[in-house]
């Protein structure tokens, strides 16, 4: 689950750390013998997905968990997770499900049509790509599938939800399927988006390359800045959290109210939306340089 945190992963913790919620496994690749008794994928209960799918304090990992799925999704995940392993889903493919709502949301929402309903669009299925988000990791750990490649096609999921759906906000406060400069301001909030990511994973990248572990020692220490002033300003951006706005989940809700304002509002361009396009390109441009800065002034590359 992604969790837009100033400074730290965008969106769960970087290959090589704590299993990542949509960790899934190669398809095709068996469900392997288990020495803890748990049922068959075919014989599974609810109770039994809730108890090898989501492991003791996985609500309570503020840095890698979604507000959204403490809040309702990780209650609902396993109900959906229990349907996917009836009908035969691997983790993989429900993997690559979550990619594609989450690209049909970006898709939803840049429509020529009315607004308020490609909004609404936008907003269900981010909810969707939200449950998928929670059910690969968790099918994915009942079957003891975990894999390095889940991991990644789990990153490159929220890399295209993010990137999609901001440029189908540009298109949506240009009115369609036309060139202007608001598809190109949705654009550049959409590249800001994905460097903040590739920020973050680079930096395991580099410490890769240069033969150290991905995570540096020190804990949470190695990430804040040394410098006190980058420290006090990442605290201060952290605690604001004004970076959500160009989350996935966060995004889709303020697509939604802009659109219910416009047409409250009656006015015959969309006002809200191109204002929540500003605000939202500022912030991805802002952020960008911001996180590089603070990735740079801690010791995450030493």
């Amino acid at each position: 689950m992604e969790a837009e945190l100033s400074g730290q992963n965008p969106s769960t913790q970087p290959p090589g750390s704590p299993e990542r919620p949509g960790t899934a496994e190669p398809p095709g690749s068996a469900e392997p013998p288990g020495d803890d008794h748990r049922p068959h994928r075919k014989g599974a209960k609810v109770a039994d997905i809730r108890r090898y799918g989501q492991p003791p304090g996985l609500k309570d990992r503020r840095n890698e968990e979604h507000w959204a799925g403490r809040l309702y999704m990780r209650d609902l995940s396993p109900y959906f997770a229990w349907i996917s392993l009836r009908l035969g889903f691997s983790p993989n493919q429900l993997t690559y499900l979550m990619m594609l709502s989450g690209v049909l949301a970006g898709v939803a929402v840049s429509l020529p049509a009315d607004p308020l309903w490609t909004a609404l669009a936008g907003a269900f299925l981010i909810q969707v790509y939200l449950l998928l988000d929670c059910v690969d990791g968790e099918v994915a750990r009942y079957l003891r599938q975990t894999s390095v490649a889940g991991v990644f096609l789990d990153r490159i999921g929220h890399y295209l939800s993010e990137v999609s759906l901001l440029a189908g906000l540009g298109f949506m406060a240009q009115g369609g399927w036309e060139n202007g400069g608001w598809v190109e301001l949705g654009l550049l909030a959409a590249l800001g988006a994905a460097l903040i990511k590739a920020e973050t994973d680079n930096v395991v990248v580099a410490r890769a390359k240069s033969g150290l572990p991905a995570d540096p020692t020190g804990g949470d220490r190695a990430l804040r800045p040394r410098s006190t002033g980058i420290a006090l300003a990442r605290q201060a951006a952290s605690m604001l959290r004004f970076h959500r706005i160009i989350g996935a989940v966060e995004l889709s809700l303020l697509i939604l109210a802009a659109a219910v304002i416009d047409r409250l509002t009656g006015a015959d361009d969309p006002v809200a939306v191109r204002v929540l396009m500003v605000a939202v390109a500022a912030v991805a441009v802002v952020q960008t340089l911001l996180h590089l800065v603070s990735i740079l002034a801690s010791r995450r590359l030493k």
